[in-house]
């Protein structure tokens, strides 16, 4: 005869899944467990009876793109205006800056990669991985294969290339401080070259062919490029936000150089040009009679 007893009822689970619950000090964090495919149209799990339950906060980058917010992650090679041109930014480059300023920092030109810079809106003001320090001294850019010109050079200044084998540094600008201009800022006690007014990420070109004697950072000239030109002068580009060619390599008259920038002892962006007898300092003459001695038209 069976003995006596009472028969336990099985009871029915609580949750239509199973719950990890991991925390310490009576607080815990419950996350559905569900395969990868699923992670991110699961709803949140209901919160365990008497047990203290905390949500997982979400990123900054999260909630920019629930609200529709574009952002872009800086690669290498890149600059203010390829990126604004390439992702088709209203407002150029300059409303990217201006909306990206407190991740960019001071100087638009020096950007690295993997920073996230937000399209078409200002960027949360909040603390991200990508809001790193910047370094007290930028290496020179890396080199890479030509990229795509910011301006492109006019009719003109091809027309001059072909018939006297020179052209303009860069195609389309006004020119800002005229050389030999007198100033306590400059070693010399003057302008030792002509300043072109153009906005970050704007093509440089060799003036002539030559050959590059040198491609870096140059201290107070920022990231720079020499090219000793077949005639014997040398021609100075300084303040660049990237470098196109590198020490010893060959160049023809038009050739991109590299991007302009704002980098080194400057106060906004724009080309220092200088042409030079020798490859040292102090030995300038006029760039823009040299120019005009040449053929090419200096507005």
């Amino acid at each position: 005869m069976p003995a006596k007893g009472k028969h336990r009822r099985p009871k029915t689970p609580r949750f239509s899944r199973s719950l990890a619950v991991a925390g310490t000090g009576g607080a815990a964090l419950a996350l559905p467990l569900m395969g990868a495919t699923g992670a991110h149209a699961a709803t949140p799990a209901q919160p365990v009876s008497g047990t203290a339950v905390q949500s997982l906060p979400k990123t900054a980058e999260t909630a920019q793109q629930d609200q529709g917010v574009r952002t872009y992650t800086v690669r290498s090679g890149d600059c203010l205006s390829q990126i604004a041109e390439e992702q088709r930014v209203s407002g150029g480059w300059q409303r990217l800056y201006d909306d990206n300023r407190q991740v960019i920092g001071a100087d638009p030109a020096l950007i690295h990669p993997g920073l996230k810079l937000s399209l078409g809106t200002k960027a949360a003001p909040a603390r991200t991985e990508s809001a790193a320090p910047k370094p007290a001294q930028p290496a020179a850019p890396r080199q890479t294969a030509s990229q795509p010109a910011a301006s492109k050079a006019s009719a003109s200044g091809a027309a001059q290339t072909a018939s006297t084998g020179y052209t303009l540094p860069v195609a389309g600008a006004g020119v800002g401080t005229a050389y030999r201009v007198a100033g306590s800022m400059w070693s010399s006690g003057y302008h030792t070259g002509v300043d072109f007014v153009v906005p970050t990420g704007t093509s440089l070109k060799a003036v002539a062919a030559g050959t590059v004697v040198s491609a870096g950072w140059g201290g107070a000239y920022g990231n720079q490029v020499v090219i000793k030109l077949n005639d014997g002068h040398y021609a100075q580009y300084a303040h660049l936000s990237q470098l196109s060619v590198s020490a010893g390599q060959t160049v023809t008259a038009g050739q991109q150089i590299g991007l302009s920038g704002a980098t080194g002892n400057v106060t906004g962006p724009h080309l220092h040009f200088e042409i030079r007898t020798t490859p040292d300092y102090g030995s300038d003459v006029d760039p823009v009679a040299y120019l005009r001695a040449h053929g090419v038209a200096v507005g």
